[in-house]
């Protein structure tokens, strides 16, 4: 009777220290062969050929590089100014609470949003027309898709710089950050250095270093951006990353190629820039100067939340406008409110069964499959194997790195060779990926942060490894749990060029609908379609919170 005992602890003994290798091959399977694949894309000669003697590709790459680099300054620029204006002071805490719902909007919907609201018949100039120009008609401005990228720059600063202040706060509100900066500006204060020349001498110097990585992100994210590219960018000539993809869809495979070694260029010139950029910041690190500025005590910190007070209002004023926009009948120029009120948008919305059902499924699916796989990973693969786990989140993190036109060519190439080609199965392998890395990096810090101790007197009380885990820890971590979760179905809707390439043109999403629409003139639905976009992920989130509340429970014997 022992023998079989032995035998199976030892099949499951093999089977335990077998795991973290199932499943880091899950994940770094289809991961390698998508950067395989997209290598060999780059090895075409004949459509490096075809690409360098394409009339557009001159004004295209300027157009990219003009646009990214701009956008990029002025979203670390912005950020920078709404901090040293913030921090430390009483308003930080409040500017940090209004980063969440900031965030929560989608780059497609505010950029559809923000064009209703620019447009030539768009609300701004309905407000002051009447009284400020007299316009009957719309003037004919080229305010969205202008040839100078002005406004596709406007949409990308707007949605940059929440993102660079959180990743600030995520940073300024660790123990061992936040109090010794605050600590070390009292002490430049007392010195007599006025708060602006302290805090940019003496915080930003030593707070732009952890915010390298985010900036290099925002510059990468600005320069191949395609779907707010489509809604906002300029045409003629369009950037190289919506030329890229103009060129994968084509009939033509030559055009196809061409449109692959278009995708490589744009990697290249990301690498290329973001590598100068880093360079040039490293070498001004190192010649770091000493507080040098103006002294005097008499010039008290200018606090002020009008900058973030601002953007909150530009959010507002974005979503306000598709929801007007999605239930706006006959509405003349340069009426401010609409003469009719229709739902018909939203009905058509409601009507479209397959549309929200594909949404939900995908999101739904996609985001518990990577909940289940970073869980697992964080559980039994990191621990285990550190060597493999420093690896691994390397390679999980290649969605994020290359361009989205390059990823979505590997991502083509794997659903033909495993035949899940326009098929529901391919989307939600496609989908997978994509979130994986995003809940990866949202469940890491709660989950590697987690008290040891309460494994160890579960184990002191003779319970099982498995009791622990569903009795202690996960409900312990519920709430990450829930809010990981969140973030990847919110970026599985937000899924557009991988929905369009794989599902073929068979599946259509909530993003799909609205982007596609927003170059029509169906100006309620694609508002209404916009809309849900944003409403559906803040659903998810708002459940997320409910759910991972803490439990209260009453005294005995009260």
């Amino acid at each position: 009777m022992a023998a079989p005992l032995r035998s199976v602890a030892r099949s499951v003994s093999r089977a335990v220290q077998l795991f973290p290798g199932l499943l880091a091959a899950l994940m770094a399977m289809p991961l390698l062969w998508i950067g395989v694949v997209a290598v060999a894309e780059g090895l075409n000669l004949s459509a490096w050929q075809a690409l360098a003697c394409e009339p557009q590709l001159p004004q295209a790459l300027l157009m990219t590089l003009w646009t990214g680099l701009v956008a990029t300054t002025l979203s670390v620029a912005c950020a920078a100014w709404l901090l040293s204006r913030n921090f430390p002071g009483p308003l930080w805490q409040r500017t940090v609470k209004t980063l969440s719902p900031l965030l929560a909007v989608p780059h497609a919907a505010f950029a559809i949003g923000f064009a209703f609201l620019i447009s030539p018949s768009g609300a701004l100039l309905r407000v002051f027309s009447p009284w400020a120009t007299g316009w009957d008609t719309p003037p004919p401005w080229p305010t969205t898709q202008d040839p100078w990228g002005l406004g596709l720059m406007a949409v990308l600063v707007a949605k940059e710089v929440p993102f660079l202040l959180w990743t600030a706060a995520t940073q300024l509100q660790r123990a061992d950050v936040g109090p010794r900066l605050s600590r070390e500006l009292d002490v430049a204060h007392s010195l007599g250095y006025t708060p602006r020349t302290a805090w940019w001498h003496v915080l930003w110097p030593q707070l732009w270093p952890r915010l390298t990585g985010p900036a290099l992100a925002v510059l990468a994210y600005s320069l191949t951006v395609v779907d707010m590219a489509v809604v906002m960018g300029p045409t003629s000539p369009p950037t190289l990353a919506l030329l890229a993809w103009q060129w994968l869809v084509d009939a033509d495979a030559a055009v196809n190629t061409q449109g692959a070694a278009a995708a490589w260029l744009l990697a290249l010139t990301v690498g290329g820039v973001a590598g100068g950029l880093w360079g040039v910041s490293r070498a001004v690190q190192r010649r770091r100067p000493g507080v040098d500025g103006q002294r005097g005590n008499k010039h008290k910190r200018v606090q002020g939340g009008s900058g973030v007070l601002g953007l909150t209002v530009l959010y507002g004023a974005v979503m306000l406008g598709l929801a007007v926009g999605s239930v706006a009948g006959v509405w003349p120029f340069a009426q401010l409110w609409p003469s009719a009120l229709s739902l018909q948008a939203w009905q058509s919305v409601v009507s479209s069964t397959d549309t929200l059902g594909i949404t939900l499924l995908l999101g739904l699916c996609s985001s518990a499959t990577a909940l289940v796989w970073a869980v697992a990973w964080l559980e039994w693969g990191a621990p285990a194997l550190p060597a493999l786990d420093r690896l691994m989140r390397r390679l999980i993190y290649l969605p994020l790195l290359l361009p989205s036109v390059l990823w979505v060519v590997g991502l083509h190439r794997l659903s033909l060779a495993w035949g899940v080609d326009a098929t529901l199965a391919g989307l939600w392998l496609a989908h997978t990926l994509a979130a994986t890395p995003y809940v990866l990096i949202a469940l890491s810090p709660a989950y590697q942060g987690f008290d040891v101790r309460y494994g160890q007197m579960t184990a002191s009380l003779c319970r099982s490894r498995w009791a622990f885990l569903t009795q202690v820890k996960w409900p312990l971590l519920k709430s990450a749990l829930g809010a990981a979760l969140a973030v990847g179905f919110a970026v599985s809707v937000a899924q557009y060029l991988p929905t369009l390439f794989i599902g073929a043109g068979r599946f259509t999403t909530v993003t799909t609908e609205a982007v596609t629409l927003a170059s029509g003139a169906q100006r309620s639905l694609t508002a209404a379609y916009a809309w849900l976009q944003w409403l559906l992920p803040a659903l998810v989130f708002g459940v997320a919170a409910w759910a991972g509340r803490p439990r209260r429970f009453r005294p005995v014997g009260l």
